[in-house]
């Protein structure tokens, strides 16, 4: 690559990313903070010329509950905790995204302009690793959330995948469904994908160590070795961790460390990829617009500087895929 890459990703979910109705009535704030706090984002990138991935659910591209309810996979996942499916609870939403703030998001995608690519995070927030789940109720849950982004007027090519449970036996799922590219994890093994049980609190803790403190390194990437099962792997730097009152001293340790990997990656022409969900910016909106402000700004710099550029995933892979195509033939 001639010059580093900046890339954002967000993983628009809504309810669908809550286990429970008890997570619902503790982030329900959050939830539907969002109705302010994403078009409020997608502004500020706009502005500061920045593209960014928006990973969408597929239950969240409707507006009526009697669509949606036709457009279900006709496999669905058989979770041994039945808490993750989603689908028992499809009952009880409401007729439509005026009544329901929670279950719709058919507005939200909507506000999402033509500089930034919309991805799939999967039909129903499939999770990849959780026991029960198979690999071709996977396919009709993928193959669902790609049909009704086309009938959107829209060409999917990337992936995320939730709670980032990559499972390597369903990536020739997404290449022979025309995806090109996928959001991998950070090679430290605090970041490797695993099921909800294995998520230990040291895990945990280490992660939120890292969002302030250098552990894992800069966690910036060239294009080699980026080919995995025929798609591209756009690993995630560093998850933005949205303002927390109780952490505020640490504020600037965060903003640190994400600048310095920002350089490296600016100076050595390599990837740098930031992600979060709209939801983390659905409470304390001020401080977290402002947040992401500081970090574009930054950016504006060091584009400036080192012609370091925005891109989105689908992008990126489009490039690496045509320079791999051009070391071959050469």
């Amino acid at each position: 690559m001639k010059n580093g890459i900046f890339i954002i990703s967000l993983d628009l979910e809504l309810f669908w990313g809550v286990r429970d109705v008890t997570d619902l009535e503790a982030y329900g704030e959050s939830i539907l903070g969002v109705r302010t706090s994403f078009p409020k984002t997608i502004n500020l990138l706009d502005e500061y010329k920045v593209c960014a991935t928006i990973a969408s659910v597929g239950l969240l591209f409707f507006e009526e509950k009697s669509t949606l309810m036709k457009e279900l996979p006709s496999l669905k996942p058989k979770y041994v905790d039945e808490d993750l499916s989603p689908y028992p609870t499809l009952e009880n939403i409401g007729k439509n995204e005026e009544v329901d703030k929670f279950h719709f998001g058919k507005e939200l995608i909507s506000c999402v302009s033509s500089n930034h690519e919309i991805a799939t995070h999967t039909f129903s927030h499939y999770y990849c690793l959780e026991p029960g789940q198979n690999k071709d109720e996977f396919e009709q849950d993928l193959v669902g959330a790609l049909n009704i982004m086309k009938k959107c007027g829209l060409k999917c090519t990337s992936i995320v995948f939730p709670r980032n449970q990559i499972n390597p036996d369903y990536l020739d799922v997404c290449a022979r469904n025309g995806i090109i590219a996928y959001r991998g994890n950070p090679k430290s093994w605090i970041y490797r994908a695993s099921e909800a049980r294995q998520e230990s609190l040291i895990k945990r803790f280490l992660r939120l160590l890292d969002s302030y403190i250098n552990i894992t390194g800069r966690n910036i990437y060239g294009i080699e070795n980026l080919t995995q099962h025929g798609l591209i792997n756009i690993p995630g730097s560093a998850f933005l961790r949205p303002y927390n009152s109780r952490l505020h001293l640490l504020e600037k340790l965060k903003v640190y460390r994400i600048k310095r990997s920002m350089l490296m990656a600016a100076k050595k022409n390599k990837i740098y990829h930031l992600w979060w969900h709209p939801h983390n910016f659905g409470l304390n909106q001020e401080k977290n617009i402002q947040l992401l402000t500081n970090i574009l700004e930054y950016y504006k710099e060091l584009n400036k500087l080192y012609k370091f550029q925005s891109s989105t995933i689908s992008d990126t892979a489009e490039v690496i895929l045509k320079l791999k195509t051009k070391d071959v033939r050469n």
